[in-house]
């Protein structure tokens, strides 16, 4: 429980930077670090849950297009992947407790996962986990 926890505010942080950074993405709810702490909350779940399991799927699927693409295909589909997971995690915050992040496009959710990702590496680096 403890490792959740910790990931969890690691995800926080690593959310606030990216809605900090990106101006198409706008907290939802009053504070705002309210609605950025529910939506890495439902992101961590999600990427512990969901995300495993589309990435699996969309290999088994993708592996003769990849292969021909020379992993081309994989990393879009890793894209797709992680806007669908972020989408997911919005919609579940805003919708079960009124706040959370909107996230206004593919190319931001793109963004977003790579500020997200370095912010994470940087942080849990810091504390050490």
């Amino acid at each position: 429980m403890t490792r959740f926890l910790t990931r969890w505010i690691i995800l926080t942080i690593a959310a606030a930077a990216m809605v900090l950074l990106i101006p198409s993405m706008q907290p939802i709810g009053t504070p705002p670090i309210l609605g950025i702490a529910v939506f890495a909350l439902f992101l961590a779940l999600v990427n512990a849950v969901i995300k495993p399991i589309l990435n699996w799927v969309t290999q088994i699927f993708a592996l003769p297009f990849s292969i021909m693409s020379l992993g081309l295909i994989s990393i879009i589909l890793l894209l797709v992947v992680n806007w669908l997971c972020m989408r997911l995690a919005s919609w579940l915050a805003v919708s079960l407790f009124g706040v959370g992040v909107y996230i206004s496009g593919f190319f931001a959710s793109i963004i977003g996962t790579i500020i997200m990702s370095i912010v994470s590496a940087i942080v849990d680096a810091i504390i050490g986990e």
